[in-house]
């Protein structure tokens, strides 16, 4: 490299460093200047070199300074009882139960300055004591408001003579992929930590840890004792409640899952109005658009779940919703499988509507589908058969959406249900066991329990033959049952 050269590199390097307002020479540069300069922005994209002893000690502590104090240490004490070992008891003789206590260690997030705090509830599950300890040390005894396990989330409630601090929500849907993130928790129990990360995805739902998985996931490091703490952004708001990990080891792996704050907000509301979480129900079964799938509905590409079927007179039936049609995005967020639909529908309190982005014969359509719960109709009418035949013994109920709900079963399901099973009973000798669904008896159609009553109560008590049909793990078996 000549001198000339080497003294147009120095001299722009030098005018650079000091912020020189005036322009270099053309003849030295060889370019006029404003092209230069240009080219140079643009190949840099924008990037800059610490300018200041100030930039190159930036750090996340202001963050963390004004988040810390809200999350919170939240220990959890279970007794249970267990009986001695029958072998021993042969020898001493009967004894009492015996009282085992669990420990168990997670974290919370303090969410309103009267004591209101929100955890996991693996966390509190069966917790006999709640103690919650403050980042400045103090302590509280914790009761619980709300525990949700279909959510897996808790909303416990600390008395307090003061404010306390708390952590702001973010906006909904204001985490985007690559937002810098910080995990507050107590992992493995050896004090407050921060980790930091970024929001590796949103709405995963394959995670199987909750009914409503739609989970934000992150790098940032998180470990066992780091459940109910807080994701945080770069403005110091809470984003998501710390959940889950994806581990062989149990330690992180750099794969941690958070509940989104949509659905914080909607459990802890929940717990302080009502004290009460009532999910809505859509009413479709939905299905992911898979490439065969798009091809055969003419799609240039997958996207949206597909409605497989509905149910008579469900919110979306009633707002008109049909098989087939594809739903692509829920209150202006895109959706792609069942599990994405069922949590922006339930982030929706009861009475509110939600709208739906519809795909219907190549066409899109934005329908308003009113939140609602799951129908309970018709009544469960649990009964224990009597008398001569093959279902004495069997408790029965009528299957309803809002009954299979309380089963956790198909909410799809209908028909009549074996609930419990005497022993010795007759319906214990042919073999009926809980969760057979009774389909069919004396060849007489069976819809509910009054079908199942009227049949028996129409055969005299001599009758021996008796055909009967269930259905047993999706599997119809049909016999005839002889007394």
């Amino acid at each position: 490299m000549n001198r000339i050269a080497i003294l147009a590199i120095a001299t722009v390097m030098f005018a650079a460093a000091c912020g020189a307002q005036e322009p270099v020479d053309e003849a030295l540069t060889g370019a006029p200047q404003s092209e230069a300069l240009g080219e140079t922005l643009a190949d840099a994209d924008f990037r800059e070199v610490p300018a200041s002893q100030g930039q190159m000690m930036l750090s996340f502590a202001p963050i963390v300074r004004e988040a810390a104090p809200a999350v919170v240490n939240v220990y959890s004490t279970r007794v249970t009882q267990r009986r001695m070992d029958p072998f021993f008891e042969r020898f001493f003789g009967p004894q009492g139960p015996q009282s085992d206590v669990q420990q168990s260690l997670g974290s919370g997030v303090i969410v309103d300055p009267s004591g209101i705090i929100v955890t996991n509830n693996h966390v509190v599950e069966q917790a006999t004591e709640l103690r919650v300890v403050l980042n400045d040390r103090r302590e509280f005894e914790a009761e619980i408001l709300l525990a949700d396990d279909r959510t897996d989330l808790a909303v416990l409630r600390v008395v307090t003579d003061e404010p306390l601090p708390t952590l702001p929500y973010a906006q909904p849907g204001a985490a985007q992929i690559g937002d810098l993130v910080l995990a507050i928790g107590n992992p493995f129990g050896v004090g407050q930590t921060v980790t930091s990360g970024i929001v590796s995805a949103l709405a995963r739902t394959e995670v199987g840890v909750t009914d409503f998985a739609f989970f934000i996931q992150t790098d940032a490091a998180i470990n066992p004792g780091n459940s109910g703490g807080a994701l945080v952004n770069m403005d110091g708001q809470l984003i998501g409640v710390n959940s889950a990990i994806y581990s062989r080891s149990g330690g992180s792996n750099g794969i941690g899952f958070a509940i989104p704050i949509e659905m914080v907000r909607r459990v802890v509301d929940a717990a302080m109005t009502d004290g009460e979480l009532i999910q809505p129900w859509l009413g479709a079964r939905l299905q992911t658009v898979t490439g065969t799938i798009a091809d055969s509905l003419g799609l240039d590409r997958p996207q949206g779940a597909l409605i497989a079927d509905l149910y008579p007179g469900s919110a979306a039936a009633a707002a008109g919703l049909e098989q087939g049609d594809i739903v692509l995005a829920i209150d202006g967020v895109d959706v792609n499988d069942e599990a994405g639909a069922n949590f922006r529908y339930a982030t929706r309190a009861i009475g509110e509507e939600a709208e739906f982005s519809v795909m219907r014969d190549g066409r899109r359509i934005d329908v308003g589908i009113p939140v609602r719960i799951a129908p309970a109709d018709p009544d469960p009418d649990r009964q224990v058969i009597g008398g001569r035949n093959p279902l004495a013994g069997a408790e029965l109920a009528n299957l309803s959406p809002a009954f299979n709900d309380e089963l956790g079963i198909d909410p799809f399901a209908r028909g009549v249900i074996v609930l419990a099973v005497q022993r010795g009973s007759a319906a214990d000798y042919f073999g009926l066991r809980p969760g057979d669904r009774v389909l069919m008896l004396q060849d007489r159609r069976i819809d509910r329990v009054e079908d199942v009553t009227d049949v028996i109560s129409g055969e005299n008590d001599s009758k021996s033959s008796w055909p009967i049909a269930i259905e047993r793990r999706g599997q119809r078996v049909e016999r005839t049952l002889r007394l």
